[in-house]
C-alpha cells in the first residue's frame, strides 16, 4: 500500500516502513505525527484519487531526526563590470519514518 502526501509545499510518494526527508516540521525527535493531506492512496491495481484530498485518509509517521542538507553554492557575476557575489545556503530538513497508511 502506498500514498501520495503533501507536506512543506511538495508531494511525496510514501509506503509503510520508508524513511523520507521533508521540509522542516516543528516537532520533537521521537514524536509521532499524523499527516492528513493525502492526495492519493493505492493498493496494487486499485487507486483512490482525492478531489483534492482523499477523505478519511491519514499517514502516521515518526520523526527520526532533524538536520541540514549539503551546502548549495550560489555565484553571480557580471563580466567586465567588476561584480562578483558568492553566497551559500543549507536547507533544513526533518527525516520521517512512515509507520502506517490508513485509507
Amino acid at each position: 500500500m502506498y500514498a501520495v502526501i503533501k507536506t512543506g509545499g511538495k508531494q511525496y510518494r510514501v509506503a509503510a516502513g520508508e524513511k523520507i526527508k521533508v521540509e522542516q516540521i516543528a516537532a520533537d525527535v521521537g514524536q509521532e505525527i499524523v499527516i492528513d493531506q493525502v492526495l492519493a492512496v493505492g493498493n496494487g491495481a486499485e487507486l483512490k484519487i482525492g478531489t483534492p484530498l482523499v477523505s478519511g485518509a491519514t499517514v502516521k509517521a515518526t520523526i527520526v531526526a532533524h538536520g541540514k542538507h549539503d551546502k548549495v553554492r550560489i555565484f553571480k557575476m557580471r563580466r567586465r563590470k567588476h561584480y562578483q557575489k558568492r553566497q551559500g545556503h543549507r536547507q533544513q530538513f526533518t527525516e520521517l519514518q512512515i509507520a502506517s497508511i490508513n485509507g
